[in-house]
């Protein structure tokens, strides 16, 4: 069975996972033990959605259970609160949706949170026909301004009550909830000091227990933390940066002018996305390197300044954007994945805002190869950098309530043929052309510029007797040029699922000593 929960308000520091297993378990015993079983679903997958087969680990003790955690969530949790479901099942729990929140700075802001995430869990998966039983509860917080670990404890000891509280009003029992700070870990429900002794337990190093081997026999992998996985998506914080500054200063007062102008704006698209799939290919053709910093270093020498600032520019273009959406499967997914990092990391200094583009792409790409965290946090940075960004604030709902890719996918696949379809049929339209009286009489050769003249009063004579077709609607040499926002929906929209719905007219934003403008909120 899987389990898909949701909870409302998480964007920009949530995380709601829906894949049940990883678990069983029965509530605590009259010792105080936990008993759980971890396992893959009943799909066969596990923590980052990957086939497995059923691997089922007995979980008897707190400790095991604060062990486990990387494991139902697939990375270290920093700063966080996460709820963990079970369901019966033969008289046993089942580990089932997550659902993690960053913990609020204020403190009076932890009765909302509590409610918040107690709810989306918990009638998200009544929704779904998988009523949650019991719950564990986790707070995971580093010390601050030289605290203890056990102050840690006690400061969120408030924290850890309001969420058994905000379940209880569910009928749903909070059967442990553990504070994991400082390399230990304090038991919230425990009293006896044999078991969860007042001064904390440490925990064990990383990949020794029972449950790390069976995790990785299974073929479930462990990330480092979020923040290291939202530095491949930030804005560089180098000397470089102030060179990637000049070079969007740059690019943008010759750029924008044609992508504000209708008669380039579509060769400003079609050399952008040249390019991109140039850059591409050069990522693609590098040989790869272990680790995600030295990938990133890598990456971030075969683009230049100049192609970088380009790209980020031409992706305010939302028709340009949706032809990027299309680089989402096989071997494209990957090099697409590694240039939307990049050009995200080079949206520096006063372009934050136009991080949006390349994060949602990145977003996308990641949740369309099975990488639903990483999509996750992408999508939240696109949201932070533009809150109103409808694209990616539609992904991430999408993403947070489980739903498949695939339909989306099959849109952008039938955008993709059928643009490539008029392509074709507008080169063949040329080529089948009489040219006496435009490239000259038979058996003249004709040069290069008559030749792109001739291309030119072909295309713009097509149509009816009399009457001409609309510049918007053709480009450089006959092809199809991309269709504004106003005429038709985008492939990622998926017909109103999707996408964005705001028009395509041009708007200035703010930023010194540049001109902008993007046809996307």
């Amino acid at each position: 069975m899987t389990n898909h929960s949701e909870a409302a308000g998480t964007s920009g520091n949530g995380d709601i996972s829906g894949r049940d297993g990883h678990g069983e378990g029965s509530g605590r015993d009259g010792h105080g033990e936990d008993r759980a079983v971890g396992g893959a679903d009943g799909a066969g997958r596990g923590a980052d959605g990957v086939p497995c087969a059923e691997h089922q680990v007995t979980l008897r003790t707190p400790a095991e259970l604060a062990d486990a955690l990387p494991y139902l969530l697939g990375y270290r949790p920093e700063d966080s609160i996460v709820l963990v479901a079970l369901h019966d099942r033969d008289g046993r729990g089942r580990f089932g949706g997550r659902a993690r929140l960053g913990i609020p700075g204020n403190a009076d802001d932890w009765p909302a949170v509590a409610e918040q995430l107690a709810q989306g869990l918990i009638k998200g998966s009544e929704r779904r026909g998988a009523p949650v039983e019991s719950m564990v509860a986790f707070l995971c917080q580093d010390p601050k301004d030289n605290e203890s670990g056990w102050e840690v404890m006690e400061r969120l000891r408030p924290l850890a009550q309001l969420l058994r509280t905000a379940c209880g009003v569910l009928d749903v029992p909070v059967v442990e909830a553990l504070c994991i700070t400082d390399n230990r870990f304090w038991s919230y429900c425990c009293p006896s000091e044999e078991c969860c002794p007042s001064g904390g337990t440490p925990m064990g190093l990383p990949g020794t227990s029972v449950l790390a081997a069976a995790a990785t026999y299974a073929g479930l992998q462990v990330r480092g933390t979020l923040r290291e996985l939202r530095s491949r998506l930030s804005p560089w914080e180098t000397a470089a940066a102030l060179e990637q500054e000049s070079a969007l200063n740059a690019v943008s007062m010759a750029l924008i002018p044609r992508i504000l102008d209708d008669e380039s704006r579509a060769d400003v698209a079609a050399q952008t996305l040249e390019l991109a799939d140039r850059v591409m290919r050069r990522f693609a053709d590098a040989p790869p390197l272990s680790g995600m910093l030295p990938a990133d270093l890598r990456d971030d020498e075969l683009l230049a300044h100049d192609e970088a600032a380009t790209l980020i520019l031409g992706l305010q273009d939302r028709t340009t954007r949706d032809s990027a959406a299309e680089w989402m499967e096989g071997d494209e997914a990957g090099p697409a994945l590694r240039l939307w990092r990049a050009l995200a990391r080079r949206c520096v200094g006063a372009y934050g805002e136009h991080a949006a583009a390349p994060l949602t792409l990145a977003g996308w790409v990641a949740w369309s190869s099975g990488d639903e965290l990483e999509a996750r946090e992408a999508l939240a940075m696109a949201l932070g950098a533009d809150p109103g960004y409808l694209f990616a604030r539609l992904l991430h709902q999408a993403c947070n309530e489980g739903l498949d890719p695939e339909s989306i996918r099959r849109c952008l696949r039938k955008e993709r043929t059928d643009r490539s379809g008029a392509t074709a049929g507008a080169q063949a339209s040329v080529s089948s052309a009489p040219r006496a009286g435009a490239d000259g009489p038979p058996g003249h050769t004709p040069t290069p510029s008559t030749r792109t003249a001739f291309r030119r009063r072909r295309t713009r004579s097509t149509g009816s007797s009399g009457s001409h077709p609309s510049r918007r609607s053709t480009g450089p040499g006959g092809t199809r040029r991309p269709r504004p926002a106003a005429e038709s929906p985008t492939a990622a929209e998926g017909r109103g699922r999707v996408g964005d719905s705001t028009s395509s007219a041009s708007r200035p934003r703010r930023g010194a000593g540049r001109r902008e403008t993007r046809s996307d909120t």
